[in-house]
């Protein structure tokens, strides 16, 4: 079995990793090239406990957060490390989040982007559309 290297693409955070929130600075502080504005199209986002889940929904609005490019010396661990901190397993539907490869414009020149989004795992995914907190205009900061 030949294991596939994921490319280096950017992650596009909009919880609990984006600049001033409490895992930006412990995960991303040094490790980064840029930090920028960007919203992703077709997901909802949802409050969690202590955290926000992104949920693909086709039409369903948009999420806003930021595109984080790292920078290639941390780029193999800080995504070991953000698989962990979202309890994602590659290839495990029953995860918590699922990292997955999305389009995410970038604000600052409407270019879009290719980027990895961690979004609610199916089993969660479920449950938040059925009885979850939705927040209105997917800005977990400005909630």
């Amino acid at each position: 079995m030949t294991l596939r290297t994921p490319p280096h693409l950017p992650f596009f955070v909009y919880g609990t990793l984006r600049p001033g929130e409490i895992n930006h600075d412990a995960f991303l502080r040094g490790r980064t090239e840029a930090e920028e504005p960007g919203r992703l199209a077709d997901a909802v986002l949802y409050d969690g406990p202590g955290y926000p889940y992104a949920v693909e929904e086709p039409g369903g609005g948009e999420v806003r957060g930021e595109l984080v490019t790292a920078r290639p010396e941390s780029y193999d661990r800080l995504l070991l490390e953000v698989d962990e901190l979202e309890e994602c397993v590659p290839g495990d539907p029953a995860s918590l989040y699922v990292r997955v490869e999305r389009d995410v414009v970038r604000l600052r020149d409407g270019i879009t982007v290719r980027a990895w989004v961690y979004v609610a795992g199916p089993v969660v995914a479920a449950k938040l559309r059925a009885d979850g907190r939705r927040i209105d205009g997917g800005d977990w900061p400005a909630r």
